[in-house]
């Protein structure tokens, strides 16, 4: 498989299968993403296809990547912001999968569907008491793997701010899910990725 930078440049260059492959790679990403801010299913559809008419128009001045689906979220979610109604800021909801995921990522196959679903119920209250902004950095930190200067793009943030934020998320889940062993997994993201920022006065 050709490495992300690869296929962008041939993208860029006009080379079909390079379109071809980045569309159908990451097209239903970019829905399940765009379902995590709108429900509404044509909203998203729409945003898709623009997003990809102005690639492929603008593509002979678009700047390298790496990071192929990074540069697709970023750019999906300022065309979703432009194109909803301009009255109500973008704002993320969704939480299901990251839910999931969590769970799974904790205990792996070790336990059984009915406790599966009690400790999902439990992560997806815990991400209820935080805010749409929180949620909304936890992903990207934790599922996208994105690194800080990527996150501060995404959400139009500063350096700092991005890591106080994610710091007190983390907090945040691991007061509500104390007690739990779920709490203990989000110490093991920290220690894991040696990632924890100090917090810090506003």
């Amino acid at each position: 498989m050709k490495p992300n930078k690869k296929i962008w440049d041939d993208f860029r260059k006009g080379e079909n299968y390079a379109l071809s492959h980045i569309y159908f790679q990451h097209v239903q990403m970019l829905y399940r993403y765009g379902k995590k801010f709108s429900q509404d299913d044509e909203l998203i559809k729409d945003t898709i296809q623009d997003l990809f008419f102005d690639l492929i128009r603008t593509r002979k001045n678009l700047g390298e990547t790496d990071n192929i689906c990074f540069y697709l979220m970023a750019s999906f979610r300022r065309k979703l912001a432009k194109s909803g109604n301009k009255k109500i800021p973008l704002e993320y909801s969704g939480d299901e999968d990251f839910a999931a995921e969590i769970v799974y990522s904790a205990e792996h196959d070790l336990i059984d569907k009915e406790e599966f679903t009690q400790r999902e119920q439990a992560v997806k209250k815990a991400l209820a008491g935080l805010s749409p902004k929180q949620r909304e950095i936890l992903y990207y930190k934790f599922t996208c793997n994105f690194e800080y200067d990527q996150i501060c793009e995404i959400m139009k943030l500063q350096y700092d701010s991005a890591r106080k934020q994610v710091s007190r998320a983390l907090k945040a889940m691991k007061e509500i899910l104390s007690g739990s062993d779920l709490f203990l997994f989000f110490l093991g993201i920290l220690s894991d990725r040696n990632d924890f920022p100090a917090d810090s006065a506003d």
